[in-house]
């Protein structure tokens, strides 16, 4: 039996060596990069991993889904999902030496369609997040102004707009001149001239930063990762000195441990430590595959992991202390308002003086919010006319996710602080280097693997650079229509979510199940001179397989019975409305989603097809049906040798 395996071995040996005479670019190169030091590579995986999401979609998921118990669940999936599966992808990087298509493919021929749709993933995220970076310019461009642009409304013919006058001076400069947004999807409009320049000035400097690879984006990190911490510190001092920014960090942190009974919050929480590590890209992989091969990465899963949940945190006391300042502006002017409607009624004989509260008729602002609401909740349903409420924590709801956030909400507190533009231009700043740093590593996650995998790119690497930053910001024009904003909502909520989840799915179960979660832990022992814990091996056979499989469930159950929207600028109303997409919108949508996933059912019908011919008899050759494995040590239940990649013969697992 031992002489019929090695007679299989030498035949399996002489048949890649005639499928790579035949198909020469098959063959990766061996030769690699490298980082200079370990503070390049942290630089680079914690630039990548941190981006806009920590600033906007974190603080709003806390916020919505029961603050400091949000906050204790994310820990919790974090450690038993987030970090094993960023854990995997570093390993299998820094093991095998490759971007996502080689390492999938040696790992398991059959799954090389993983590598491939990490790939269009990655293409898609980058065109729509180089838009935001356009926006970003656009209001960093506007910062130097005294006063901000967006504090007051236009005028027009001595006359103020009726638009702006009815909603915030800050929605109205988005909506209307940032984005000059139409009334919806169909209506697509001219292109956004500005917009357009500051499209061209991200990919361009995008393109001059991995002009030379890792060499030249590293250089840009050293800015691009260091400067936003210095960014949040300042914000965070500036805004704990606030009035109302203490009330504003109780409101996020208010625990309500009810909330765990809620399915959809386990499913946020799940998503968000998916997006916010990056696990899918090929980026980590990437990133990874230029380590020594004895570089700790299991201390680098924990180190960058817990760093991006620092900033998540630190993020969210900057967005709530700056935003419990807005609310506390907001709904003083709100008492004065309600006061003044109160004295009003007095005096036209529709309310009793005695129902009035006690203050100072002179200072309107001496009643103060508290006893304003006191008052409020004995006797204003017995008051006539529109009297609010002025409810802080209502106004800190108010747009706080996404866009929302930044371009609208945060903007306007900005404005209401001593020397604006210095602030406004300082986080407009901190918000481009954010976005540059994780589009360095979304655009490595797309050239690594593709000059790996192909000499003529990997001859060509520069002119490959040059021309998929092109490509990014022809197609990337789309996005600056007038109804561009709405795309971008469509790529954010669509491209991407539901085919990671299936990429990160298919990863896992390639390497616990299909390699071996045992084989793959005694690479990584060979490999770092130490064995993880076996608790790895039942976290990514069990735990993290099925958690990531009910959150593909989840997912698509939520896209089925929950009819697909994007949110529409209604000018009547000066609000948001939530409307249905289209049918030729929902066709476009569902084309992403069909043709980022496609690579995997191509890639394993076209290597089993090829290995089918491989197996064909041919003249001087023994076949290969004469032979079988009768029994195996290994974990994986495939005993036909074909589906074993070169790391395997390698690791000398049998």
């Amino acid at each position: 039996m031992t002489i019929r395996y090695f007679q299989m071995e030498k035949h399996l040996s002489e048949v890649e060596t005639s499928f790579q005479e035949v198909n020469p670019d098959a063959s990766e190169p061996n030769a690699r990069a490298g980082w200079n030091s370990k503070i390049e590579y942290f630089l680079a995986q914690v630039g990548f991993s941190v981006g806009l999401g920590n600033v906007w979609r974190f603080p709003y998921l806390c916020h919505q889904n029961g603050g400091g118990s949000f906050l204790l669940l994310y820990v919790l999936m974090m450690l038993l999902v987030g970090i094993p599966l960023f854990f995997l992808e570093l390993a299998a990087g820094q093991a095998i030496r490759q971007g996502s298509i080689g390492v999938w493919k040696s790992i398991s021929p059959r799954l090389v369609g993983i590598g491939y749709s990490s790939c269009v993933v990655c293409f898609f995220v980058a065109l729509y997040y180089n838009v935001i970076l356009a926006w970003s310019l656009f209001y960093l461009g506007n910062s130097f102004q005294s006063p901000l642009p967006w504090t007051s409304c236009p005028e027009e013919v001595n006359t103020t707009d009726s638009e702006c006058k009815a909603n915030s001076t800050t929605s109205y400069f988005w909506y209307r001149k940032a984005l000059n947004i139409t009334d919806s999807i169909n209506d697509v409009g001219s292109f956004n001239p500005y917009i357009v320049a500051c499209l061209l000035a991200a990919w361009v400097i995008v393109c001059l930063g991995m002009f030379k690879g890792i060499k030249t984006s590293v250089k840009v990190m050293y800015f691009s990762s260091i400067f936003p911490y210095v960014v949040l510190f300042c914000f965070l001092v500036r805004g704990l000195l606030l009035e109302g920014a203490l009330d504003g960090i109780s409101y996020m942190f208010y625990p309500k441990l009810a909330i765990w009974g809620d399915m959809q919050v386990w499913r946020q929480a799940a998503t968000q430590v998916f997006f916010a590590l990056g696990l899918g890209f090929g980026s980590i992989i990437a990133y990874s595959s230029y380590n020594p091969r004895n570089n700790n990465c299991h201390r680098d899963a924990y180190t960058v992991s817990f760093i991006n949940f620092f900033t998540s945190v630190l993020a969210t006391l900057v967005v709530f202390s700056v935003l419990g300042f807005r609310a506390n502006k907001i709904t003083a002017e709100c008492v004065v308002s309600n006061l003044k409607l109160l004295l009003a009624q007095v005096q036209n004989g529709d309310v009793d003086q005695n129902m009035l509260p006690s203050f100072n008729h002179s200072d309107l602002g001496s009643l103060g919010l508290v006893a304003y609401r006191d008052w409020f909740k004995q006797h204003g349903s017995h008051i006539p006319g529109n009297l609010t409420d002025c409810n802080p924590e209502k106004e800190m709801e108010k747009g706080v996710q996404g866009t929302g956030l930044v371009f609208i909400v945060f903007t306007e507190a900005m404005s209401l602080l001593p020397g604006s533009p210095f602030w406004s231009a300082l986080f407009f700043l901190m918000l481009l280097n954010l976005g540059l740093s994780t589009m360095f590593g979304t655009m490595e996650g797309i050239l690594a693997p593709l000059t790996d995998r192909f000499k003529t790119l990997a001859n060509n690497k520069t002119k490959l650079t040059v021309l998929s930053c092109l490509v990014g910001f022809l197609i990337g024009l789309l996005f600056t229509q007038r109804c561009g904003n709405y795309f971008v909502m469509m790529f954010d909520d669509y491209s991407a979510t539901l085919p990671l989840i299936i990429v990160v799915v298919f990863e896992n179960f390639s390497v616990s199940w299909l390699y071996g979660a045992d084989r793959f832990l005694d690479d990584i022992e060979e490999m770092l001179g130490w064995r993880p814990s076996v608790v790895y091996k039942y976290l990514w056979k069990y735990i993290c397989q099925l958690a990531m499989l009910t959150l593909l469930a989840a997912t698509c159950i939520r896209m089925f019975i929950k009819t697909p929207t994007y949110m529409v600028w209604n000018k009547e109303t000066s609000s948001e409305i939530a409307v249905p997409y289209p049918g030729w919108a929902l066709a476009v949508l569902a084309s992403l989603i069909i043709f980022a996933m496609l690579p995997v059912p191509v890639g394993f019908f076209y290597t089993l097809h090829r290995d089918r011919k491989l197996r064909e008899p041919r003249s001087g050759m023994v076949t290969l049906n004469e032979y079988r494995v009768v029994s195996t040590k290994c974990e994986t239940p495939l005993n036909d040798l074909t589906d074993v990649g070169p790391w395997h013969r390698d690791s000398g697992s049998n």
